[in-house]
């Protein structure tokens, strides 16, 4: 079936829309960071540029680094713009642009996200390191999709019970890594634990500087949840539309979290550059070993 320009939308020169790239341009191993110029942070790793592009918060390098081939995407921030990129990349892998149909041989990307993060627990201290092995979506976005075959409803409704989730809210969703990319950038160095992705920084996050939130116990609530020993250990913007997105596209992705903050200590790293820095070297070298 011939997808219409309504759906599939590409630019004058043939790159899709929002990334403004090209099938040629990326790599199938990719790296997702936050900010825009964070993707140089990483780049200036790499041993060659082959290529750049930047459009609105989207910005795209791929080189190599250590021989291997790897493309860096900023995404911007929130699981919108994530619904942009990870439909967009798998239509860069799985889609003949030209004819606008999809290919019969699918293409799985790999893809690591090197975001920053706020512990919900005392004991996952700032400057460490932490790999999401479930993210819980509490933003929604992901309802849009059919995701009954990604979800763990045990562990969803625990959390809907334990929280008194109010019923007007989206219904949180549960869906985990990818095990063999964990494994694969999993060290004695790294801590572990489920993933809260939010719809926003400050009420969504339980954050409250002039406007009152509906429940602002909401955040106690969420770190003393415990499900046989998963708990949510952290609160970030991205990682459950990425992991919901890959899992039904059929691709890859795990999220390595840089801990600037503590909320459950009402801490802050007082060097969080250094702390990002540090884990996009842990990554390349873990991607590459």
């Amino acid at each position: 079936m011939k997808l219409k320009d309504s759906e599939l939308i590409l630019n004058d020169d043939g790159s899709i829309y929002h990334l403004n790239l090209k099938p040629e341009n990326i790599s199938n191993d990719l790296i997702f960071v936050g900010d825009p110029d964070r993707v140089d942070k990483v780049t200036q790793h790499f041993d060659t540029i082959e290529f750049s592009t930047h459009k609105r918060e989207f910005k795209t390098t791929t080189g190599t680094y250590k021989n291997k081939r790897i493309s860096v995407i900023s995404t911007g921030i929130g699981a919108d713009n994530i619904d942009i990129i990870l439909n967009e990349l798998d239509a860069l892998v799985n889609i003949n642009l030209q004819t606008r149909t999809i290919k019969k041989n699918h293409t799985s990307l790999n893809i690591i996200r090197i975001g920053t993060s706020g512990s919900l627990q005392k004991d996952i201290p700032l400057d460490s390191f932490l790999l999401s092995t479930y993210a819980l979506d509490i933003n929604g976005m992901l309802r849009s999709y059919i995701t009954e075959t990604i979800s763990h409803p045990i562990i969803e409704n625990a959390f809907v019970e334990h929280t008194n989730w109010d019923e007007k809210k989206c219904f949180p969703l549960v869906i985990s890594n990818s095990k063999s990319l964990e494994d694969r950038i999993s060290s004695e160095i790294i801590y572990k634990g489920m993933t809260a992705t939010a719809g926003g920084f400050y009420g969504p996050q339980g954050r409250v500087i002039r406007l009152p939130i509906k429940d602002s116990n909401l955040n106690n609530k969420i770190d003393s949840f415990n499900f046989n020993g998963k708990r949510v250990t952290n609160l970030e913007m991205e990682t459950s539309a990425i992991y919901g997105l890959s899992k039904l596209l059929g691709h890859h992705a795990c999220s390595m979290n840089a801990i600037i903050a503590n909320r459950a200590n009402g801490t802050f790293s007082k060097n969080p550059d250094k702390v990002i820095a540090n884990l996009i070297n842990y990554t390349l070298d873990k991607m590459t070993s």
